[in-house]
């Protein structure tokens, strides 16, 4: 068996993300390198060229694998179900909860992938597709926003403002937990007491 030999065709590119993800974490984008990656992998130095030519196309690929996963988890969250399976669309604010849950959820579980998938996106030589994906996050609240207009279950204005207002709270409170700064305030109930405030401004004015 070559060095090589331990991956299938196409599972070599995902080992590296996950081991690249793993490293990300453990040592920030700085101790991220091809080499070590291959390194680790237990592959041949010239194995991971043949998915990604340098390190910012790794980095471009974590980011748009990281903007892939949470879009799929909002969109879930947004459809009524748990866990990346759809279920039946319930209640506009009790999908928005879930939608601030499952971000909060990903902001927190994948805090290092986070900050480069913003910091990428926001680069000038950011490519479309990576732009369009992290778009792509504030529309699927925004479309929310939008269905609850229609059922007036949501106050006017809009939606994509709406939903700008929905992510900086969310992206707050977890920014505050990864930071240990909510002091003896359990997580899970921060973020309720949190969805409370945010859902009730949301709700049209009587």
């Amino acid at each position: 068996m070559t060095a090589d030999g331990s991956y299938h065709h196409g599972n070599l590119r995902a080992a590296l993300l996950e081991r690249a993800e793993a490293v990300l974490t453990a040592s920030g984008a700085e101790g991220l390198s091809l080499r070590g990656l291959a390194r680790d992998l237990g592959v041949s130095h010239a194995a991971p060229s043949r998915h990604f030519r340098d390190r910012q196309a790794l980095l471009d690929a974590l980011a748009v694998s990281g903007f892939t996963t949470l879009n799929a988890r909002l969109r879930s969250a947004a459809a009524g179900g748990t866990d990346g399976a759809a279920g039946a669309a319930g209640p506009v604010g009790a999908r928005l909860a879930g939608l601030g849950r499952a971000y909060v959820d990903f902001a927190v579980g994948h805090t290092a992938l986070l900050d480069l998938m913003f910091t990428v996106k926001h680069a000038d030589d950011s490519s479309a597709e990576l732009r369009e994906l992290g778009h792509e996050s504030l529309l699927i609240v925004a479309r929310l926003m939008e269905e609850g207009q229609r059922t007036e279950a949501v106050r006017p204005g809009d939606p994509v403002q709406l939903a700008q207002v929905a992510f900086s709270t969310v992206h707050g409170l977890a920014t505050l937990a990864v930071a240990a700064l909510l002091d003896d305030t359990p997580l899970s109930e921060a973020m309720e007491l949190a969805l409370e405030v945010l859902l009730a401004g949301l709700r049209p004015g009587r």
